[in-house]
């Protein structure tokens, strides 16, 4: 009896997220699986389209429609959470999920997610010492940070600017929530990005980051010191670099 129910129920789903690949289950009406069908596919649709607002403008409403009715059909979700369901959507297109899409698709739905992600994390503060020394001591960046790196200019598309070719740069950004629970984006500096990135990778002193990023491009490490202290202050006031690990 469990069996058959199993069989049946997955029969169902099957042809609602599918009809033209799933026969439908026998002994329920096609008109009732079709209004199921809708009413999924539509709060779907909704959900997405709220979540990445600049990706469906910039697809215009037929291709939007059409990648989404794949992603219903195609996609197997990993979580039954709603509030991930944004994630799920930009792993479907970074894992080429769909055909046919502008190159630039996922890395702005990826960007646009990042707002969401930030708002919803509930990260606490590593114990760090605020007023720590940002040299000699070990760097903490805040949990609520994420440098980002993007191949296209994902700030700049939207309906009027689809790009046909991505720049010679990438797009160096810094997202971060507030104290006042706001996500706030900004460009970053090519230094400034690599310096973050130092601080996601390595629990060293401010001085060995700088030292890593001086071996980068070639320097003395003295060169870039000053520049480097003043930016990990920057960052600082900035609520981006808390102050230094305790014990450190």
């Amino acid at each position: 009896m469990a069996e058959a129910l199993y069989e049946q129920l997955m029969r169902m789903a099957n042809h609602v997220r599918d009809p033209q690949r799933h026969a439908p289950p026998p002994g329920i009406e096609a008109r009732r699986l079709a209004v199921y069908r809708q009413l999924f596919l539509g709060n779907l649709e909704s959900l997405l389209a709220g979540a990445f607002p600049v990706a469906r403008a910039s697809l215009g409403a037929a291709r939007w429609q059409a990648l989404v009715t794949t992603f219903y059909a195609n996609h197997r979700c990993q979580t039954p959470l709603f509030t991930e369901l944004g994630s799920e959507f930009v792993d479907y297109l970074e894992t080429g999920g769909a055909a046919d899409l502008p190159p630039w698709l996922a890395e702005l739905a990826h960007y646009e997610r990042v707002e969401s992600v930030l708002l919803l994390s509930d990260a606490a503060e590593p114990h760090h010492d605020p007023q720590g020394d940002l040299l000699e001591g070990v760097p903490v960046l805040s949990p609520l940070a994420m440098p980002l790196a993007y191949r296209w200019p994902v700030v700049e598309i939207g309906p009027g600017h689809l790009p046909q070719q991505a720049p010679e740069q990438p797009t160096l950004i810094l997202a971060r929530r507030d104290t006042d629970r706001h996500v706030y984006f900004s460009r970053l500096a090519p230094l400034a990005h690599a310096l973050l990135l130092s601080l996601q990778e390595c629990l060293i002193s401010g001085r060995a980051h700088l030292a890593r990023l001086a071996a980068a491009i070639g320097v003395a490490p003295e060169e870039i010191v000053p520049a480097g202290l003043a930016l990990l202050e920057d960052l600082r006031g900035q609520g981006v670099v808390l102050g230094t690990r305790l014990g450190a």
